[in-house]
């Protein structure tokens, strides 16, 4: 399978590449072509994957690709990035976020619908170890009562605000507690946003801490259940961006997303009402 990438500034690319082209983990299915042009990031890219060319434009990928990995770091660019390759039915995978709204994430998800193209898009985190070890753990607990994750975020990132980062912590207490989001409610406590919803009968806390100079505070997961809790932090080790990929592969193979479409649109659910509330305070 021939994979373009675009948007080569995120610095999962290298992993990516490492792990198709130089590791050669995946077989024959390799990144072939990225967008962007011979910039000095992208020649280091072709040199280090040996790609076989680079393009100006996204769209110059048609015609050239079986896939996509969409790697911009600003989600505000992916709505129209992604519409043009699931128009042609291309499986495609937008890294965090999959839109920097909840409007541009259902355009997206409508086009993958109509075109009957594969689709998914996720935080890294919500694949990690750590994750998979917390929501094991959660099912024991009983009937779940609350859902609390907290992580760095930067209401004022040059890369779409709070969307950049606060995704992690949002899709993964998305993750933990499945089912309808009810209104979100936002408060600032010193340097930390906190929504708070129901979701599903469960309540939903997500705290967004903005980094200080001194560093950031690690992804955290919490489970409170019936009759227990848990929680963990969520580490991100070495190799924290393959399980996502070897996920998107898969789909891109059977041609089966790994997460529903509505749930692909629940972060942004979640996300816009604290946009709102921080535009506003």
């Amino acid at each position: 399978m021939r994979i373009g990438i675009i948007g080569t500034e995120n610095s999962h690319v290298d992993h990516i590449i490492e792990y198709l082209n130089v590791q050669r983990r995946a077989g024959e299915t390799r990144v072939v072509a990225a967008s962007g042009g011979p910039s000095e990031r992208n020649e280091k890219l072709r040199a280090t994957g040996q790609l076989e060319r680079l393009v100006d434009g996204p769209t110059d990928l048609l015609g050239l690709v079986d896939a996509v990995i969409i790697t911009d770091r600003h989600g505000g660019l992916h709505r129209e990035h992604a519409v043009p390759f699931l128009a042609e039915g291309l499986p495609v995978f937008v890294d965090k976020p999959l839109a920097c709204t909840e409007a541009d994430a259902r355009a997206i998800v409508a086009a993958a619908r109509e075109h009957d193209a594969p689709l998914t898009s996720s935080s890294a985190v919500r694949w990690v170890p750590d994750t998979d070890a917390l929501a094991e753990q959660a099912a024991s607990l009983g009937a779940p009562q609350a859902v609390i994750t907290t992580g760095p975020a930067d209401p004022d990132s040059q890369y779409g605000g709070i969307y950049f980062y606060g995704i992690h912590a949002v899709d993964v207490a998305l993750r933990l507690a499945p089912g309808v989001i009810g209104d979100v409610r936002v408060e600032q406590v010193a340097d930390t946003v906190i929504a708070t919803a129901d979701v599903g009968g469960v309540r939903v806390v997500v705290q967004l801490v903005l980094p200080g100079p001194d560093g950031q505070v690690p992804f955290h997961g919490m489970v409170v259940g019936r009759h227990g809790l848990a929680a963990r932090e969520l580490t991100l080790g070495t190799s924290y961006v393959e399980p996502g990929l070897r996920a998107f592969l898969e789909m891109a193979e059977t041609r089966r997303p790994p997460i529903d479409y509505d749930d692909l649109v629940r972060p942004m659910q979640f996300l816009d009402p604290i946009v709102e509330a921080i535009r506003q305070r």
